[in-house]
C-alpha cells in the first residue's frame, strides 16, 4: 500500500559527499516547503564546495559533526524534531576498504547503529537507509531482487551488508520506521575523482593514463545521480514503511565506459588505459532489478549513458578548479599512487 509522507524537516547524513550533496541540492531546489539539515564530518570525500550554491538558503543548514557521536546526535535530534532522516554517510571506495577496513566498520556499521538508535529514541517518523547493490555480490546470470541473498565479497560491501542487516533487525525488534534503498554505481557532477568515471574524465583532460583493474571486463550497472535522487525522493514521500527497493541503471563493462568517455573527448582509449593488478576477490558483475520500484512507485530513469555522458564531461571541463584542488591533496595522491601501481597491501 502506498503511503504519503510529508518530510518537511529532513536530516541528511553525509550531505557534503557526492550523492548526498546532489540530493540536498535537489530537495532545496524542488521542494520549497522542506528544511534540510546536513550533518557531515567532512572526511576526505566530503566537500563543502559541493553545496556552495545553496549554502545561503534559509532552508539549508550545515552541521559539522560525527554520526558516531551520540551526545551530539541527541542534541541535534532534540533541537530539530526531524520528520525524516536520509542516511548517506558512509565510506564507499572498495579499493580503500581492502587497504584499511577500520574506517569502514566505524562509519558504515557503528555510525548506522548510532543513527538508528537516535531514530528509535526520538521517534523519528521515517528513516531512509542508503545502501548498495554490492551487498548481493557477484551475479553471474540474471539480476538480484530485493529478496535475493546477501553475499558481500569485499570489506566495503561487507560493512554495508552489516548495516543493512542491523537496520532490518531494528525494524523487527524496535519497529523503527525504516526503508532500505540499494542503488547501483552512480555517476554525475561532484563525484570524488577516485571513482572510475570522474577519474577517467579528469585524467584524459590532463592527458594522463587511466588505471584499469584487470582486463576491464567487469560489468557494472551505471545510474545517473539525478535519477537516484529522484528515486530516493519518491521513496521518502510515498513508499510503505519497512520496504526495501533496488535502484538500477544500465549495464556496461568498465572498458566500455572508458571508451565512451575517450570518444567524447576525441581520444583513443588504447593510448591511455593502463592495466593494473585486479582487486583481490574482485566481483565480475553486479546486476540488480528495479521492477519493484517501477511497479509500486512508478519510478523511471530519465537519463541514459548515451544522452548524459556529454553533459557530465562538460561539467568536469568547466569545473576544473574543483577537481584539480582535490587531486593536489595528500589524501588523494597517497591513495592514487597505490591504486595506479595495483598495490593492495
Amino acid at each position: 500500500m502506498i503511503t504519503k509522507n510529508r518530510p518537511y524537516n529532513i536530516l541528511v547524513t553525509g550531505g557534503s559527499g557526492f550523492i548526498g550533496s546532489n540530493f540536498v541540492r535537489h530537495v532545496i531546489q524542488t521542494q520549497p516547503q522542506y528544511q534540510v539539515v546536513n550533518l557531515d564530518l567532512l572526511t576526505y570525500a566530503g566537500n563543502p564546495q559541493n553545496l556552495r550554491d545553496i549554502e545561503r538558503s534559509p532552508r539549508y543548514k550545515f552541521v559539522h559533526g560525527d554520526i558516531c557521536n551520540r551526545p551530539a546526535l541527541d542534541r541535534l535530534f532534540k533541537n530539530n524534531g526531524f520528520s525524516t532522516v536520509v542516511h548517506f554517510a558512509a565510506e564507499t571506495h572498495v579499493d580503500r576498504s581492502i587497504i584499511n577496513v577500520s574506517d569502514f566498520i566505524r562509519t558504515n556499521v557503528e555510525g548506522t547503529r548510532t543513527i538508528i538508535e537516535a531514530v528509535r529514541d526520538f521517534r523519528t517518523p521515517r528513516f531512509i537507509h542508503i545502501s548498495t547493490d554490492e551487498i548481493y555480490g557477484d551475479v553471474a546470470r540474471g539480476r538480484s531482487t530485493e529478496r535475493s541473498p546477501i553475499r558481500p565479497s569485499n570489506p566495503y560491501s561487507a560493512s554495508k551488508a552489516a548495516a543493512d542487516v542491523l537496520v532490518q533487525s531494528f525494524i523487527r525488534t524496535h519497529k523503527i520506521p525504516a526503508i532500505i534503498v540499494r542503488g547501483s554505481n552512480n555517476y554525475g557532477p561532484f563525484q570524488y575523482p577516485e571513482k572510475l568515471i570522474p577519474l577517467a574524465i579528469t585524467n584524459l583532460l590532463a592527458s594522463r593514463k587511466i588505471p584499469v583493474h584487470g582486463a576491464g571486463t567487469h560489468v557494472r550497472s551505471w545510474l545517473h545521480v539525478q535519477d537516484f535522487c529522484n528515486a530516493i525522493e519518491l521513496i521518502m514521500q510515498r513508499a510503505p514503511l519497512f520496504a526495501t527497493y533496488n535502484v538500477s541503471g544500465e549495464e556496461k563493462t568498465n572498458l566500455q565506459i572508458l571508451t565512451m568517455i575517450a570518444e567524447h573527448l576525441g581520444k583513443n582509449i588504447n593510448e591511455y588505459k593502463q592495466h593494473i593488478n585486479d582487486r583481490p576477490g574482485a566481483d565480475i558483475r553486479y546486476a540488480i532489478a528495479s521492477q519493484k520500484l517501477k511497479k509500486e512507485l512508478n519510478w523511471r530513469p530519465r537519463y541514459t549513458l548515451k544522452s548524459s555522458m556529454r553533459n557530465v564531461i562538460n561539467w568536469y571541463q568547466t569545473n576544473k578548479e574543483w577537481w584539480q584542488a582535490i587531486k593536489r591533496q595528500k589524501e588523494f595522491l597517497g591513495h592514487y599512487q597505490k591504486q595506479s601501481r595495483g598495490q593492495w597491501f
